[in-house]
């Protein structure tokens, strides 16, 4: 078994430099994105969102980002999970995006609000339809018996809903996240990565380069 400290890889794919960025870093995020969107092999909007309890006490999860645009990145959840929960003491998290065959990432922080319900209810019913049902089912984060005990849940609103339009429950929805900071990461050779940081003051984008 190799030893995790003799594990290296160099970083030589590409570099990043101030006359690459674009003026927004919603625009320079949508052109990174657009680049591995079509890749099959990886979900390009699967990120991992940090949040922390009112006393910062911090926890993490992938989520899948389903909209981003100037306003934000938003994502749906349940309103009673420990995301949400968190999200409720505490509104400010951040976006991780980890994209390892471009040997890029991007890091999105921000303050974190709910979305309209109608916004919410216009998602949810272009989820698929057992995606709809196991939101009904699944009462996120809660402790389970066993896999029968869910399965058993699904079986019935199933039955339950067959022909039916399936309700949005009122907990659950979306939450966008308004970034303030965005920086832009590429891996390079000897850890002698480029790294961006765009921070808005007022409707300002202020960019700066970071030491690696």
């Amino acid at each position: 078994m190799v030893s995790l400290e003799e594990m290296r890889k160099q970083y030589d794919i590409a570099e990043l430099n101030q006359n690459d960025l674009l003026e927004s870093p919603t625009d320079m995020f949508r052109n990174w994105f657009e680049k591995i969107e079509d890749l099959e092999h990886i979900e390009p909007n699967a990120a991992i969102l940090s949040t922390s309890t009112k006393k910062g006490k911090p926890s993490s999860r992938a989520v899948l980002v389903k909209e981003f645009d100037e306003r934000g990145f938003v994502f749906y959840t349940n309103y009673k999970s420990k995301k949400a929960q968190e999200i409720e003491v505490n509104p400010y998290g951040s976006l991780l995006f980890y994209w390892q065959d471009f040997e890029r990432q991007v890091r999105i922080q921000g303050k974190i609000r709910k979305v309209s319900r109608s916004k919410s209810e216009k998602y949810f019913h272009s989820r698929p339809r057992l995606s709809q049902i196991s939101v009904l089912a699944s009462h996120q984060s809660k402790t389970l018996e066993n896999r029968e005990e869910l399965d058993k849940k699904v079986k019935k609103l199933e039955k339950m809903y067959d022909g039916k339009e399936i309700p949005l429950p009122d907990y659950w929805g979306g939450y966008i996240l308004e970034h303030r900071n965005v920086e832009f990461w590429q891996g390079r050779r000897d850890r002698l990565h480029d790294r961006f940081v765009y921070t808005k003051h007022g409707r300002i984008w202020q960019i700066e380069r970071l030491a690696p």
